[in-house]
């Protein structure tokens, strides 16, 4: 299993692994192997996407297809972002019950 870490200024911490994009960390979820995931909003160009992107796949996933969601956490520094997410985290938790 692996931790995984979307930013695309900071280091990732000590055992994660480190992605830029979305579509780089939807693609480890889709393995089954993430044990927990952490996400930043803006990561530099929005036409690629932002860390709330990973949260609506996970959403989706859950209600559409029972999909076992990892621990998630943010670790935005935009604070309406990180409102919008830890709202979408809370559905994902609800959902997944």
């Amino acid at each position: 299993m692996i931790k995984v870490y979307l930013d695309d200024e900071r280091n990732a911490p000590e055992g994660w692994t480190r992605v830029y994009w979305p579509e780089e960390a939807i693609e480890l979820l889709k393995s089954g192997n993430v044990s927990e995931i952490s996400l930043d909003h803006d990561l530099g160009n929005d036409n690629l996407g932002t860390g709330y992107d990973v949260i609506l796949w996970i959403e989706k996933e859950v209600i559409t297809k029972g999909f076992k969601a990892p621990k998630i956490n943010v670790h935005s520094a935009n604070p309406s972002a990180r409102k919008r997410m830890e709202l979408g985290i809370k559905n994902i938790i609800k959902y997944s019950k």
